[in-house]
């Protein structure tokens, strides 16, 4: 079994068909990992994502530096994974935000369902707060891919 470097190009196109990853942020010397929906925009270098008012947006807004972690597993001798290095960045309400709100919402509208789990109903009951959805300015791009 060998391990592969992927290029940036090969990074880039894991990330524009994956769907599902781990976001890695941190406050505090803590760090937090989390499951998140992926929308990659290769025109802008960007990913985007969709959430509720919550720890991760709060641990992101006061340290913005974060990591985003997206794999594609055939099995333990046949996997791939990139990981992607950038910054938060909150895009406002208005019209400040519009062009890039309106390309998220392009991006999201390509998956159906695409407000699930970020605006399902809570289990305990909560109800849930207004949106947020953001961009992360990618900086660098590690992969890997091991074939048998």
């Amino acid at each position: 079994m060998l391990v592969h470097k992927l290029t940036a190009p090969q990074c880039r196109e894991v990330l524009a068909r994956t769907r599902l990853g781990r976001l890695a942020c941190a406050r505090s010397n803590q760090p937090y990992v989390v499951p998140i929906s992926v929308y990659f925009d290769p025109d802008e270098n960007v990913l985007y994502g969709f959430s509720t008012l919550g720890q991760k947006i709060r641990w992101m807004r006061e340290n913005p530096l974060v990591c985003v972690e997206v794999e594609e597993i055939v099995s333990r001798h046949d996997w791939t994974t990139v990981v992607a290095f950038g910054r938060y960045v909150e895009i406002p309400r208005g019209t400040l935000g519009a062009s890039f709100r309106r390309r998220a919402y392009e991006l999201f509208a390509k998956q159906s369902e695409w407000w699930l789990p970020g605006a399902a109903n809570l289990a305990a009951g909560e109800r849930p707060a207004a949106a947020v959805v953001y961009r992360i300015r990618l900086s660098r791009l590690t992969g890997r891919r091991v074939v048998r």
